[in-house]
């Protein structure tokens, strides 16, 4: 019988081989169980995540207006920031060119306004923390841009804030856009008078929106104007940006009545006459205007040239170019005047009518004299006040030449309002 004998170089490949299996069946082992291992590990950390998220979340809620991403913000009352269920700890408002904007923390904790009208066509950034009743905190980010000058629209308006004017100052807004939804832009606007008088609006074209009692300011009243426009559409894409309060005082009341048949003035005040005043209307050839006027307009001194009203010479130039008319005083916005005058004889005051289109009184140069007639008519007057003229032989005025609506009757008035 054959005895084999193993040789050691069999022995050690065969130990390496079976090395090597086993190597094997350990590696593959070890995959398995890292495998295992890893996935648990992540789904109890993740569990230890939500564990720890719940157990650490503020309960404060932070809101932001206006939204995040945000264009056409309103540049008055839409920025604020609110927290419930806490307090909030620290609020900071700056632009993207790095300005801060200051603002107020409500004395509870609970509301955040800036301090100011922010700019149009301006993107900010909002950063805000609060606090829950365990002191945990919370965070919101907020970014949003205004409303360009593009997209909105402003109302220039008369009289201004704090003035004093007389009886026939109707409320005067002109837009600087056309508007198009006159009902939504009429029902932010309101005019109110301490006398209780009604007050309604007449839109005479796109842009112009007039608002008077029926009949004059009572003397001594106080009217308020508010302007409640922010954010209403007042045509497509294109917003109001206004939310003001405008209060003025009606002096008061003086009406002057200029008879231009017999070139005289009468001039009353809370309807009793106070004085009469020789007059030069308009020549025959250029006739004043008749009816309701109201001085828009004072001036101590003023330049007229004939020019810019269409009254000129053969050269083009003005008929008359006078640099220092004094005390004048504007009725229309086509040029009509009450106003001093200095280079027509005495004579003609009370006489003949003789003037382009305005009402003279006499008047000298410099406008120094307080005892000529003009300044004493000038320092008596006030924006407002109502200029009657009758007994020309030209027309009625137009009430939207000038501030001179009270030239239409009530019925005609209110059928242009769009409240």
């Amino acid at each position: 019988m054959e005895k084999r004998v193993m040789t050691d170089s069999k022995r050690r490949k065969g130990l390496m081989a079976a090395s090597a299996l086993l190597g094997g069946v350990l590696v593959l082992t070890a995959c398995n169980d890292n495998g295992a291992s890893a996935e648990g590990s992540k789904k109890s950390q993740a569990a230890e995540v939500d564990k720890a998220a719940a157990q650490d979340a503020s309960e404060a809620q932070i809101t932001i207006a206006p939204k995040n991403g945000a264009t056409n913000a309103s540049i008055n009352n839409d920025t604020k920031v609110t927290v419930t269920k806490g307090t909030l700890s620290q609020v900071t408002m700056t632009t993207t060119a790095g300005a801060t904007v200051k603002g107020t923390l409500a004395a509870d904790g609970k509301s955040w306004k800036p301090d100011v009208q922010l700019e149009r066509s301006t993107t900010y950034k909002i950063n805000a923390a609060a606090k829950d009743s365990k002191g945990r905190e919370a965070h919101e980010n907020s970014s949003f841009t205004t409303v360009s000058p593009a997209n909105s629209f402003i109302g220039n308006f008369t009289p201004e804030d704090g003035s004093t004017v007389g009886v026939g100052m109707p409320v005067s807004i002109n837009f600087n856009k056309p508007i198009t939804d006159k009902k939504a832009v009429q029902d932010g606007i309101t005019v109110t008078s301490s006398s209780g008088q009604e007050v309604v609006g007449h839109w005479f074209n796109p842009q112009r929106l007039d608002l008077r009692p029926e009949q004059y300011w009572q003397g001594g009243s106080t009217v308020t104007l508010k302007l409640a426009l922010d954010g209403v559409e007042g045509a497509d894409g294109v917003f109001g940006v206004q939310q003001k309060t405008v209060t003025f005082k009606v002096g008061r009341n003086q009406v002057s009545t200029v008879d231009a048949g017999a070139k005289t003035m009468t001039v009353t005040q809370n309807g009793k006459t106070i004085k009469t005043i020789p007059i030069s209307a308009g020549s025959s050839a250029n006739p004043t205007y008749n009816g309701q006027m109201v001085i828009s307009e004072k001036f101590k001194e003023t330049r007229m040239n004939g020019a810019t009203v269409g009254f000129t010479d053969d050269d083009g130039k003005g008929e008359y170019d006078i640099k220092d008319v004094p005390h004048a005083m504007r009725l229309s916005t086509s040029g009509t005047f009450i106003h001093g005058n200095y280079w027509g004889a005495r004579s003609v005051f009370g006489s003949a009518n003789t003037s382009h289109g305005c009402v003279g009184l006499a008047d000298v140069k410099g406008a120094n004299d307080a005892n000529q007639p003009a300044a004493w008519f000038y320092n008596n007057s006030l924006v407002g006040d109502v200029v009657i003229v009758k007994n020309s032989p030209d027309r009625t005025i137009t009430p939207d030449n000038g501030l001179n609506g009270w030239n239409m009757s009530w019925a005609e008035w209110t059928a242009g309002s769009q409240a």
